[in-house]
């Protein structure tokens, strides 16, 4: 065992700074971990006695003798291991590491009488100092076995990544599940849904000091490549909602392989030539593409939307195992990434009102029924953000609504201007309420065009002035959404993140359905849509444990948000 020599002549043992002894192989577990011999900060043992302090410098003498030379010259400074980062011993970004390092007396290990004399005697006969060895080579044998952060690794191993853990995450039903199977005389279709921002390359280096907090090993695309396909592999999710899907590595890489999966993938890149886009990937042994309708927000010569963010709406329709599919049955499955700038939620509303808009247009069957939907993404908006509680309540009134607040990812802002009405021009096509301005002098009943895909108001011409209505300051929608997820972790209702660097941890992803949503239900063909489970989210504290996104288990900035659906449809005889 080794002493840190006292300044003063004479040896003692002070109260608080006890010599100490450890069973071999059982290190206490509220004990910070052993340091180098020569820290002032650490101590290698640590050990309380039943009876007052009463260890004679004697006992330990030949110890002290051994170590006195060694320690009148400062031993040569090393670079922290990996393990000792991780640790949170180097920045403090674990706080839970940071906490450990002050144990409490109370709970350290009290060996016995016997012990305690069995290790005096052998601490009279020091073991030679081994020159160039490690601490473990100098440490006497049966002590306190290092591990962890303290055991250092072979040379060619320091720089290698090596987190701590993975995130641990568990599926959970939600409260309002009620777990009770549908009726036998009901067509049912389970499937499983993921949303996940998978972190684009080319933003990742363009904002690399957000991800100052990693290793470049993880960062590098090759090893992310293949993280995030094993991922997207082992949940094996029947519909894929990707953003930040880089265009390249789309076409190269990731759709080849995922095509090698039985899926099939539609794309939608952003414009202004941007590097990534959002993708809609969905199993083809499950699933029918019945249409796809890519959505660009921008719209050139509008001062408002004049950024290059995209949606993607697609119409799937459900191979029952049954094989009793039905022309009208499909699912309106819709993803986007809105813009990110915290300052212009006037411009994230009028991109959101275009995608519902189109939404409602799309998932309206010819029978007049509503077909069932889907929205995923990351919509760069908190939960209980205004743009939020516009989502899941289909109503927002924005009078005195500063643009900054819109989606709560500023806190305590400064004085900002105010949102004026309406938020969008007439040009756009696109009332309060969230649909296609209709035109009084045309046969159709909607000004948008039917082709698809094509752009809501095609000829250029300005439409008609809409109602008063449009003109107060509110908003609507009704597509009746509800959140998969309630964000907050019970019972201490802590906030559960989707989204964590090195400037920000939030929740900013979502996956939106419209719950048991049909029509009259006399009728045949009524629909339910209900959440069965979710795979649960992670607090602040869960991440920093594993030093933040990305990291070597994880190969993005944001989660993956997975929730399993079960679509009900009543037998075309009504039963």
């Amino acid at each position: 065992m080794f002493v840190r020599p006292l300044s003063l002549p004479g040896f003692f043992l002070h109260p608080r700074s006890p010599l100490a002894f450890c069973r071999p192989g059982t290190p206490h577990p509220h004990a910070p971990s052993p340091g180098p011999w020569w820290s002032t900060s650490r101590q290698v043992f640590a050990v309380s006695t039943p009876q007052v302090w009463s260890i004679h410098p004697e006992n330990v003498a030949g110890r002290v003798k051994e170590m006195s030379t060694r320690s009148r010259e400062p031993p040569p400074k090393r670079k922290r291991s990996v393990e000792e980062e991780a640790s949170g011993g180097m920045d403090g970004r674990n706080e839970g590491s940071k906490r450990e390092q002050h144990p409490s007396s109370d709970s350290e290990t009290r060996p016995n009488q016997q012990r305690l004399q069995e290790d005096s005697r052998r601490s009279q006969t020091p073991n030679p100092p081994s020159k160039g060895g490690n601490l473990e080579e100098r440490l006497p044998p049966n002590r306190c076995q290092l591990t962890g952060a303290d055991r250092r690794p072979p040379a060619r191993q320091r720089n290698a990544v090596q987190p701590i853990k993975s995130l641990q995450r568990h599926w959970e039903r939600p409260t309002s599940s009620t777990g009770v199977p549908a009726p036998s005389h009901r067509v049912t279709f389970d499937f499983l849904v993921m949303s996940y921002n998978i972190l684009s390359q080319e933003l990742l280096q363009e904002n690399a000091y957000l991800y100052q907090h990693c290793s470049p090993d993880i960062l590098d695309w090759n090893h992310r490549r293949t993280s995030l396909l094993q991922e997207i592999k082992t949940y094996s999710a029947d519909i894929l909602c990707l953003q930040e899907v880089q265009e390249d590595h789309y076409e190269n890489q990731i759709k080849p392989a995922l095509q090698a999966l039985g899926y099939q993938c539609e794309y939608k890149k952003r414009t202004g030539g941007k590097p990534d886009g959002c993708a809609i990937i969905f199993k083809s042994s499950r699933l029918s593409l019945l249409s796809s309708h890519p959505v660009e927000f921008c719209r050139p010569g509008d001062a408002l939307l004049d950024r290059d963010n995209v949606g993607l709406v697609v119409l799937l329709q459900p191979k029952y195992a049954t094989d009793q599919s039905d022309p009208s049955d499909f699912i309106c499955v819709a993803n986007t990434h809105l813009l990110y700038n915290p300052r212009r939620g006037d411009v994230k509303l009028a991109q959101l009102a275009i995608l519902l808009a189109e939404i409602g247009r799309l998932s309206r069957a010819p029978n007049g029924s509503t077909s069932p939907v889907l929205l995923c993404g990351d919509f760069n908006s908190t939960p209980w953000s205004p743009l939020y509680n516009f989502l899941t309540t289909g109503f927002l009134d924005y009078r005195g609504l500063e643009a900054g607040t819109v989606s709560g990812q500023q806190s305590g802002a400064r004085s900002q201007r105010l949102l004026k009405y309406p938020i969008w021009s007439h040009s756009v096509g696109i009332d309060h309420t969230c649909q296609f301005e209709k035109d009084p002098t045309a046969e159709s009943s909607s000004s948008c065009p039917t082709e698809e895909g094509g752009s809501s108001n095609p000829t250029g011409k300005p439409p008609p002035r809409c109602a008063p209505a449009f003109n107060r300051a509110v908003l609507k929608h009704n597509l009746k959404l509800r959140s998969s997820y309630e964000y907050r972790r019970k019972p201490d209702m802590r906030p559960e993140i989707t989204t964590r660097h090195s400037r920000t941890a939030t929740a900013v992803d979502y996956i939106l359905y419209t719950p048991e949503f049909s029509t009259q239900r006399s009728l045949p063909g009524g629909w339910g849509l209900q959440l069965l489970s979710r795979l649960s989210l992670v607090s602040q504290l869960e991440l920093e444990e594993v030093n933040g996104l990305p990291n070597g288990f994880h190969s993005s900035d944001h989660i993956p948000l997975l929730a399993r659906f079960s679509l009900t449809r009543r037998r075309a005889d009504g039963r």
